[in-house]
């Protein structure tokens, strides 16, 4: 598909710690309230549990009810929906970013850097492939919470994309370095940047700002929310990511290198 435009709406919500079916209902009365056109709607990081490490009791298969879930949404609302999610393949588990599309197509990407600081790296499995996906012409390249942190990652070689998005769990104690990094992945390449946090208060007794937020090409402030549950929806232009790199050919001096484990 060709286009112009394309709308966003990120959803900055309270998390219910490992509720299930208490996140997956208040999700769907955002998601039914959203008053413009939905194409891309976007969840956090783990969206239906919180950011828990308590895996074997609350991962799912990519055919459980999470999954289905998320079909369905996507399919009632005509909108891509994307989230993280905690997904079982075998012995191991993913923090897996799920891109459901209403036909039931679905794309995902598994976090690459796990949260040893949070002891995420004992629990999980790290993913090794980015996702590069389109819809309406634009180019997205989704990724997870801590991943922000590696601009090597993220890093956008041969014009790969135009959106570089962030679900995520990122704690109010380093809600400077989330709006810091974030405005940087944007100017660096020269894209939207687009991050979805969550708010409130976790079972471990973090607090969550939110700060979700959506930075243009140059690094200007679209929009960012701070505390309160909200949902946002801004409509990106791929004409400012086309003249902006037209007229500021930075990507073009950019190093080459290749990632290697």
């Amino acid at each position: 598909m060709a286009g112009n435009t394309l709308n966003i709406s990120l959803i900055q919500a309270d998390i219910i710690w490992e509720d299930k079916a208490a996140n997956l209902a208040q999700y769907e009365q955002y998601i039914a309230g959203i008053q413009e056109k939905k194409e891309v709607v976007v969840l956090p990081e783990m969206f239906s549990t919180g950011f828990t490490m308590n895996t074997q009791a609350l991962g799912e298969t990519m055919d459980g009810a999470t999954m289905q879930w998320m079909k369905d949404m996507a399919a009632k609302y005509r909108c891509i929906l994307t989230g993280s999610l905690i997904i079982q393949e075998g012995e191991h588990y993913y923090n897996r970013l799920l891109w459901v599309q209403p036909d039931g197509v679905v794309g995902h990407y598994d976090k690459r850097h796990l949260f040893a600081y949070g002891d995420e790296h004992n629990h999980f499995t790290a993913g090794d492939k980015r996702l590069i996906t389109s819809v309406k012409g634009f180019r997205i390249c989704p990724m997870v919470c801590y991943d922000l942190r590696f601009p090597v990652w993220a890093r956008n070689l041969g014009d790969a994309y135009d959106v570089l998005l962030y679900v995520a769990n990122w704690p109010d104690k380093r809600s400077l370095a989330w709006k810091t990094l974030l405005q940087a992945r944007a100017i660096e390449n020269q894209c939207y940047v687009v991050g979805v946090n969550r708010v409130g208060t976790d079972f471990k007794g973090l607090n969550y700002s939110g700060d979700s937020s959506v930075f243009g090409p140059l690094g200007e402030m679209i929009c960012q929310e701070t505390n309160k549950a909200v949902v946002q929806t801004v409509t990106l232009e791929k004409d400012v990511v086309t003249k902006t790199r037209e007229q500021l050919p930075f990507l073009n001096d950019a190093d080459k290198f290749v990632i290697v484990d």
